[in-house]
């Protein structure tokens, strides 16, 4: 069973910057395909980060140069920086066993994901 929990979200100004924590708790976890997603109110859901076993990370354009995602044993991370309003919304970590070799940003292939920390960015 594949448990994960994230920190460190809530309030920062357009500018700032935040770090986000994720627990994520399976067996062999080193393995796994890590990665953050976003959701705002009325929008699906997106991807914003991921990282492979070999510490190879992948980011979506919007945050690239902003944002760096970062693994440490059972521990995903997300070092938010120059945030901008739209970087509100709940973000999820997830977790994706590879079994095929694939770590990418595509939403539908993880399955188990963290209930999710609220970020809000003000003006």
């Amino acid at each position: 069973q594949v448990r994960l929990m994230e920190s460190g979200g809530g309030s920062v100004q357009a500018g700032g910057s935040l770090r986000l924590s994720c627990a994520v708790s399976a067996f062999d976890v080193s393995t796994y395909c890590l990665g953050w997603f976003r959701q705002e109110t009325g929008k699906e859901r997106e991807a914003v980060a991921i990282i492979d076993r070999y510490f190879n990370a992948r980011y979506v354009d919007s945050v690239m140069g902003r944002f760096r995602i970062s693994r440490d044993g059972g521990n995903v991370y997300l070092q938010m920086t120059g945030v901008e309003s739209e970087d509100s919304g709940i973000y999820y970590c997830a977790a994706r066993k590879v079994v095929d070799g694939v770590c990418d940003l595509a939403l539908d292939r993880f399955l188990d994901w963290g209930l999710g920390t609220q970020v809000r960015v003000s003006a």
